[in-house]
């Protein structure tokens, strides 16, 4: 089997798993990551209507030279906890999204936590 395939497969059932046990809803959205080589991007997702709250993605913020990826990803974090707010919502659910929790996946979850996201 294709190396690049077997590494997808690996983390599309991480994924699964995460899935299945983390549930959004009206109230306590789930809050998505995605994670590419150049960017990122979080949405606020209400599983039972399967519909997207609020969004936010690294073409909204301005990224400095000095902090890189992983200031970039705080600052979205933060920018999506700001958007959660003034929908009403204070309360969420994590969806680390099969990717392991560090790094950039850590830093935009501690700024949606700063931002006044509570999960």
């Amino acid at each position: 089997m294709n190396k690049e395939k077997a590494k997808q497969e690996k983390h599309a059932r991480r994924q699964g798993r995460i899935r299945a046990k983390v549930n959004g809803t009206k109230e306590r959205p789930r809050l998505s990551v995605f994670r590419s080589n150049t960017g990122m991007f979080l949405q606020l997702i209400n599983d039972e209507s399967g519909k997207t709250i609020a969004s936010a993605d690294m073409r909204e913020i301005k990224k400095s030279k000095e902090g890189g990826k992983i200031s970039a990803s705080f600052e979205l974090g933060k920018l999506l906890a700001q958007k959660a707010v003034a929908a009403g919502i204070k309360k969420a659910v994590f969806d680390r999204g099969g990717y392991k929790y560090h790094g950039r996946i850590k830093a935009a979850a501690d700024g949606a936590r700063e931002g006044g996201l509570e999960f």
